[in-house]
């Protein structure tokens, strides 16, 4: 690989480590958000939900719009978007205007995520498996010590510093970039030509609106029971409106010609559709732990942010030595008995989470992260193997996308789940409620597994069988 190449899968990884940084340090710093605003836990667990449900949305979108109008072209607006996020955020004056500037945080960094890759594949054409492999260690390195750092930037510059954080990364990469990513073809004359409203139809912003207005309301009804301590009219009317919502862009899904969410896909390919589903109950374990940990260290057992961000380095360590694991056992064996045993060690440690009191040591909880830790390295290529061998090659592209879309949905879903059963405020007995809870979940997850994993060895022994007939 020559030095331009190396200098531009630096140039565009430090761009894309942003999003997956900015969504883990976010997890120290929940409790002292709740301090400074007088918000209780529910309240604040919009910071989550925002941020996640940008990037299902921009995701997609922002594909669409690279292919466009130039993939150099949005990874420097998004590097932009970003830094005025970042900015504008700790002088937010009060936590709805948070909530703004970290959806916007969302889609700038989002922005870098779905084009990175392209440019990486489309202008470095040797060694292309390194330059990509190269990427994803920015990625889930980033993941891996957000919350490490999340807590050294809290404790000794308080939650603003999560924010200011991301300003050299971006400036850097933004003078990188501009210098290293060739110019952009010029837009075709049918792109030209595009009328607004051909765009709106092109990214399907009906399916956008009923999906975003959907889930909010969904979400907004489910959390308003939790944190009000009783039902209403208003709750049951606003989650309703969130499923016939959600119920409407089904339908529209099923119908549009350039669908937000292809949803006629999972019909089609039944053994990709199980994939995703796999894939987003992996999520919604893990972000349930990596979100749920974090505010029990500091709101149960008073340990102080600096010593949480310590102690959730383990669950970021193990990820990073088990991938490269994973990645030789999966070429020697498949994917199948690997996230057999990921899913096993999810319930370990769900199991642990349950067996712990008020006078456990501190640290105990790091065998918890460990199991988490592994099974996370597992399962990120794991799950991308199983997502390949299940993905015809014509919609290779539809389905990493569809891949990210369940991967979001998971950590919603987990964000949702302790919100729902902590309510107000975050407590040893919820904490036990939620390990309680996720062992249910990844013993579910272990009998997924197996029997995937024996469907595919009758699947395998009638295919050698056929074979040896054949002959």
């Amino acid at each position: 690989m020559n030095t331009r190449n190396r200098w531009l899968m630096i140039s565009v990884g430090l761009g894309m480590l942003l999003n997956p940084l900015n969504s883990s340090m976010v997890s120290v710093a929940i409790p002292r958000l709740q301090n400074a605003f007088q918000l209780d836990f529910t309240v604040v667990s919009w910071i989550i939900f925002s941020f996640y449900i940008a990037s299902a949305i921009s995701n997609p979108v922002v594909g669409k719009a690279s292919d466009l109008f130039g993939r150099k072209k949005i990874f420097l607006i998004g590097l932009v978007v970003a830094f005025v996020s970042s900015l504008l955020a700790p002088l937010s004056p009060n936590f709805g205007w948070l909530i703004v500037f970290r959806i916007v945080q969302s889609i700038g960094t989002s922005m870098m995520i779905s084009v990175g890759m392209a440019i990486i594949r489309i202008h470095i054409t040797e060694k292309q498996a390194t330059a990509l492999s190269v990427l994803t260690i920015f990625q889930s390195g980033a993941a891996a010590i957000g919350p490490f750092i999340g807590g050294i930037l809290i404790h000794w510059w308080d939650w603003p510093a999560i924010f200011f954080v991301n300003i050299p990364f971006v400036v850097v990469s933004f003078l990188f970039c501009w210098k290293t990513i060739p110019k952009d073809e010029k837009p075709s004359s049918f792109v030209r030509g595009m009328s607004f409203r051909k765009w709106l139809d092109l990214i399907d912003a009906s399916g956008i609106l009923l999906f975003t207005v959907g889930l909010i309301a969904l979400l907004v009804g489910l959390l308003s029971v939790k944190s009000s301590g009783h039902v209403s009219f208003m709750n049951v009317i606003v989650g309703l409106i969130g499923l016939i919502a959600l119920g409407a862009f089904v339908r529209h899904e099923l119908q549009a010609k350039s669908p937000f969410i292809p949803l006629r896909t999972f019909a089609k390919y039944p053994a990709l559709t199980w994939v995703n589903v796999q894939f987003m109950v992996v999520n919604i374990l893990f972000y349930a732990l990596f979100f749920g940990i974090p505010s029990y260290l500091q709101t149960v057992r008073h340990v102080s942010e600096f010593h949480t961000g310590i102690l959730m380095l383990s669950l970021g360590l193990c990820s990073l030595i088990a991938s490269p694991l994973a990645g030789r056992w999966i070429d020697k064996s498949g994917p199948r008995s690997v996230l057999l045993v990921s899913a096993i060690l999810m319930t370990l440690g769900s199991v642990w989470i349950v067996t712990l009191n008020q006078t456990s040591p501190v640290i105990s909880v790091c065998l918890a992260l460990a199991a988490f830790g592994i099974s996370n390295g597992l399962n990120s290529v794991g799950m991308q193997a199983a997502l390949f061998k299940s993905s015809p090659k014509e919609i290779i592209g539809v389905a990493s996308g569809l891949f990210s879309t369940s991967r979001n949905l998971g950590a919603i879903l987990s964000s949702l789940l302790i919100s729902i059963v902590m309510g107000g405020s975050f407590s040893f007995r919820g904490f036990r409620e939620l390990g309680i809870i996720l062992t249910i979940i990844a013993l579910s997850l272990v009998l997924m597994s197996w029997k995937r994993r024996e469907s595919g060895e009758l699947q395998e022994q009638t295919n050698s069988r056929s074979q040896g007939l054949d002959k």
